[in-house]
């Protein structure tokens, strides 16, 4: 008997289940890609509110700087001044003159139409709140307003700055003044705290 050399023809093509077993693996990459750009998204988001707090932790050292070493609000009666966990305001006389000092406000920042807000809070003295709103403009014009209610846009993120003044601290002679900012309200399920330090006489 002769062997046939015919090989036996095999439709071109892939199988169902070789279909099947593609898809899977398009499936499963997929996910893996979508995971990514969302871990991205978030990383992006804690990465610009980390940068806001670190702006406005530095504008306010900056503020408390500025201000004479007599000014009541650098002094620290008693040695300490003001707490990072909660607001805190006291009477300070200091240099003759005799204020009531806040250790504590809060910040909007919006960044809308390409024009930065920023709106802070300040007692008015007859109990109520003033708000002042500093608009930065893209050509670099800044505008000052001060009103008695808030300014409110789409994307107005609301940030909480309390800062504490300690006296002979690190060393006898100078103040540490430390500022924290806090995103109270979580963004995409993640809160956000900075903190920064500096010394002053």
């Amino acid at each position: 008997m002769e062997k046939s050399n015919r090989k036996t023809n095999r439709p071109g093509g892939f199988t169902l289940i070789e279909t099947m077993i593609a898809m899977f693996i398009l499936a499963v990459g997929m996910l893996g890609v979508a995971a990514l750009m969302s871990r991205m998204s978030s990383t992006s988001v804690n990465s610009r509110y980390m940068s806001d707090e670190s702006l406005l932790a530095s504008e306010k050292l900056e503020d408390l700087t500025r201000a004479p070493a007599d000014d009541p609000t650098v002094a620290a009666p008693g040695g300490t001044a003001g707490s990072l966990t909660a607001d805190q305001s006291q009477s300070v006389t200091s240099g003759g003159v005799t204020e009531q000092v806040d250790y504590f406000d809060t910040v909007q920042l919006s960044s809308g139409g390409g024009s930065i807000i920023e709106t802070t809070t300040a007692p008015n003295g007859n109990g109520g709140t003033n708000y002042t709103t500093t608009t930065q403009g893209p050509n670099g014009e800044i505008t000052v307003a001060t009103s008695n209610a808030p300014t409110n846009s789409a994307d107005m993120v609301t940030f909480k700055r309390r800062w504490v003044i300690e006296q002979d601290v690190p060393v006898v002679g100078v103040r540490r003044v430390t500022v924290v900012v806090s995103l109270p309200n979580a963004v995409q399920g993640q809160g956000s705290t900075f903190q920064l330090s500096m010394v002053r006489p």
